[in-house]
């Protein structure tokens, strides 16, 4: 990338994002993905590894996983649901790009690059978990008032089945989340900072998940005082797991 893109992509990334606009903070969030996956692609050309700690690359991290903006929103609504997707694909395309550096190729998940990277990159992944999922209850809350607003005749069976498959994948995520944050041994802040969002959220999840889903994930968080480490934490989960249990 030549030096001066660079410098316009930095010095855009300091300037102050419009709090109403999030149709504008998810193309900033895109960029910054784009101008990140192209320092990924010049580490990799050096044989080296990706310093996520260097400012510039911090930026762009900052801008994809930008929470300041996303809480400065005004209440989510129904028309929300398509920037909120480009932005959450930014940050998950983000994710993807750092914890699977360095994987070799083949259909199964290189298991020990991925432990690596969330053992080198720890703080990154916990920051951009904790924007992901807050990211996805916003996102829920914006595609149940879609769906609820469409007409019986738009309520096709591909768009119902997508929003089934998009709760689902929803509900593996955060179990991810849990277990390679919360539950992984890693430093307590962090295991505290996505315990956290989950507690905060927990009530979009609660009505979101699918009735199977909700089931699991309450059966995978039994036994919370052998398997989390920090209390606190502990307790946010106990907390997410009994709003879960609460739903009918």
């Amino acid at each position: 990338m030549p030096i001066v893109r660079t410098l316009l992509v930095l010095l855009a990334l300091a300037s102050p994002a419009l709090a109403q606009d999030g149709a504008r903070n998810a193309a900033a969030a895109r960029e910054a993905a784009q101008t990140f996956q192209v320092y990924i692609e010049g580490v990799t050309k050096k044989g080296a590894r990706p310093d996520l700690t260097l400012p510039e690359v911090a930026a762009l991290l900052g801008r994809v996983f930008d929470l300041d903006a996303l809480n400065a929103l005004p209440p989510a609504q129904a028309s929300d649901v398509t920037w909120l997707i480009d932005w959450m694909e930014a940050a998950n395309t983000t994710i993807k790009t750092f914890t699977r550096y360095g994987s070799k190729p083949g259909p199964q998940p290189d298991l020990a690059a991925v432990q690596r990277n969330l053992t080198e990159y720890e703080d990154q992944y916990a920051a951009a978990m904790n924007f992901v999922i807050r990211g996805l209850a916003r996102e829920a809350v914006s595609s149940r008032l879609f769906m609820a607003g469409l007409a019986p005749e738009q309520r096709t069976r591909i768009r119902e089945e997508g929003f089934a498959r998009a709760r689902s994948a929803t509900a593996e995520m955060i179990l991810d989340a849990i277990c390679s944050v919360v539950m992984s041994g890693g430093k307590p802040a962090n295991a505290r900072l996505v315990a956290a969002t989950i507690r905060d959220t927990r009530e979009v999840w609660a009505s979101y998940f699918l009735p199977q889903d909700r089931a699991r994930t309450i059966e995978q968080l039994a036994g919370l005082p052998e398997r989390v480490p920090d209390e606190t934490a502990r307790i946010d989960l106990a907390a997410f797991r009994a709003a879960l249990q609460a739903v009918d």
